[in-house]
């Protein structure tokens, strides 16, 4: 179904909020910056920045909708034969290998590092969201295998699956903020995942194989 006008025109005033919002921060640092200071700079009201972003916070992680729902979302994609830790690692490879600024692969990662290590709200935002994540591959990982809402196996599962996804975005962050290129810190990381596929048993590398339909 194609985008309305009105649709458009919404989508389009939230990402210049967002994109105003996000040069500030940077700029001045996250605790630096007001609301009312970033709907100012951006023409806007005060009110009409809090109907697009309930949070301050929301405007600097504009993009984790995205982040909260991907493991679930490539567990529930996992190809025939291929287990849940078996397609995060896959599509993870993937990424790192294609330098995607998705798992923070860019040049100007230290400088959003920096804001975020400055600003203990932002820390503890991007603490909750990787809660977040998790507890979303725990539900689809309960739909999938059947297991409904008993039992720990799930629960236990999403832990180990998230310590992969968790562990690769932090080191990526961690060799960016230095100011290394991304193509060298993919290098490594992709080494770094064989390392981490070896430490998983096989108990966690079978869990919840698709099957033939």
């Amino acid at each position: 179904m194609a985008e309305g006008l009105r649709e458009r025109k919404k989508r389009q005033t939230r990402q210049y909020i967002s994109d105003v919002a996000t040069g500030l921060f940077i700029e001045r640092g996250f605790d630096a910056v007001t609301v009312a200071e970033i709907a100012e700079a951006a023409n806007v009201s005060v009110n009409t920045v809090y109907n697009y972003f309930p949070a301050k916070e929301d405007l600097f992680f504009d993009r984790s909708a995205g982040m909260v729902d991907r493991l679930a979302r490539w567990v529930r994609g996992r190809r025939e034969g291929e287990s849940a830790a078996v397609a995060v690692l896959r599509e993870l490879r993937e990424e790192v290998e294609s330098i995607s600024p998705r798992v923070g692969l860019l040049s100007d990662y230290a400088t959003f590092m920096k804001v975020i290590e400055e600003a203990p709200a932002l820390r503890s935002r991007l603490w909750a969201v990787a809660q977040e994540v998790q507890a979303n591959l725990e539900q689809v990982l309960r739909e999938e295998t059947g297991a409904g809402e008993e039992g720990e196996l799930p629960h236990l599962m999403a832990g180990q699956i998230s310590w992969i996804h968790g562990t690769v975005i932090a080191v990526i962050g961690r060799e960016m903020a230095k100011g290394r290129e991304p193509r060298e810190v993919s290098r490594e990381v992709l080494a770094l995942l064989d390392d981490m596929e070896d430490l998983l048993s096989e108990k966690v590398l079978g869990y919840a194989v698709r099957g033939h339909d």
